[in-house]
């Protein structure tokens, strides 16, 4: 039980790490990469990034599930529920905001997309920020 936290908490925290530079750091500099090298750039991002995400993500949402039955003393329903939440907000966001404004930027750089790209991934690094503070807490009344 301990170690399912131990994982889980990795995962989440490295996908903060990982979504708060892709926040600050690499979407805005997409307007800087020049109109003629955009469709290029944005296939290799995509290509890329999939295989940085893609474990740790899938990694957070089985262990996120796998926590409703095997939390270890100290872990509270509602952190779990909420957890779970969370997962399903970045998720969702994923698939019905960010992976479609990536598909549409693939056929060249669009500012107004570029812009929507930028502003809707706040709620990701919002909820991922969340899910940070919640699974340290989980961590803590396990540890503490």
């Amino acid at each position: 039980m301990l170690s399912l936290l131990l994982i889980h908490v990795a995962a989440t925290l490295f996908m903060f790490g990982v979504i708060v530079v892709i926040q600050i750091v690499h979407y805005p500099l997409f307007s800087l990469v020049g109109k003629g090298g955009f469709p290029l750039y944005q296939q290799s991002h995509m290509r890329l990034i999939t295989i940085v995400v893609v474990p740790p993500m899938l990694i957070e949402l089985v262990t996120a599930v796998l926590l409703v039955w095997w939390a270890p003393p100290g872990v509270t329903g509602w952190q779990v529920g909420i957890g779970l939440v969370l997962v399903a907000i970045i998720w969702g966001s994923t698939a019905l905001v960010q992976a479609p404004l990536h598909q549409r930027l693939m056929s060249g750089f669009r500012e107004r997309l570029h812009q929507r790209l930028v502003q809707t991934n706040w709620l990701r690094t919002i909820a991922w920020a969340a899910r940070s503070v919640l699974v340290l807490a989980m961590l803590y009344a396990v540890m503490g």
